[in-house]
């Protein structure tokens, strides 16, 4: 499993305006593999489940944080990425991508009951 920290970065907002919200967090020289992960948010005291996804450039950790709402931008919080659910895809359709998040938070739910 591994932990980031960081301070959380403005992205592209592609996510939060098909309805997901994230953390964006950079990565800087981390080997990760890009894909989705089962994860956990840690800020301010709390503990939340997360979505994580590492796009293929492998730069930035985004991170739609379950049953959170509120302005994270600028804030230090840490991410906890466990087990990986897919490899990174490129959909065809913004409703493709729509369905498979959705499938996505519910194995997320799952692993984090």
């Amino acid at each position: 499993m591994e932990k980031i920290a960081s301070i959380v970065i403005r992205g592209k907002r592609k996510a939060q305006t098909l309805g997901f919200p994230t953390a964006n967090l950079a990565l800087g020289k981390s080997e990760m593999e890009s894909g989705v992960y089962v994860g956990k948010a840690f800020f301010e005291g709390n503990e939340y489940a997360a979505a994580v996804f590492v796009g293929m450039d492998r730069d930035v950790l985004e991170a739609h944080i379950l049953d959170f709402e509120g302005d994270l931008y600028g804030k230090k919080i840490e991410v906890e990425v466990g087990q990986k659910l897919r490899e990174a895809v490129k959909f065809e359709s913004e409703k493709q991508l729509i369905n498979q998040v959705l499938k996505d938070l519910a194995s997320v739910r799952k692993a984090n009951p």
